[in-house]
């Protein structure tokens, strides 16, 4: 504090420098990190020519692995218990749609089974994910 006559003057200032120092690590760590938060469940799209669907956060998505693990969102669930998990989910949700993500390596046969467990379990309205085809 620097005197004025007979009063004290407060020094205000404040150093910023370790803030935006901060900020920067921060940055730095949200930009690695926001990829990683967004990764699903690998897997290797068919290619179709089609509009790119609108997904939203709520939406179940059901995803087949070329390994042939079934997965409701990130949860992996037997084939034999898929029909027991999806319909309570139905119910609750009181939506008719599901999204489907299978890999391209996954055989039609097992698709076409999944396909038949989603309509027992009151799913009716299916949309089927793909890639656009690479140039």
């Amino acid at each position: 504090m620097k005197p004025e006559g007979n009063h004290y003057r407060s020094l205000a200032e404040i150093n910023v420098t370790p803030l935006v120092d901060i900020i920067l690590v921060l940055l730095i760590i949200f930009i690695v990190a926001a990829p990683l938060l967004e990764q699903g469940i690998g897997v290797a799209l068919p290619q179709a020519e089609s509009p790119p669907v609108e997904l939203k956060q709520q939406d179940l998505i059901l995803t087949i692995t070329k390994e042939q693990k079934i997965f409701i969102g990130k949860t992996e669930i037997k084939r034999e218990d898929l029909g027991k998990k999806l319909r309570p989910i139905a119910e609750q949700t009181g939506k008719k749609e599901v999204y489907l993500k299978a890999d391209a390596k996954v055989p039609y046969g097992l698709v076409v089974e999944v396909m038949a467990e989603l309509r027992k379990a009151g799913l009716s309205q299916l949309g089927m994910i793909t890639d656009l085809p690479r140039k």
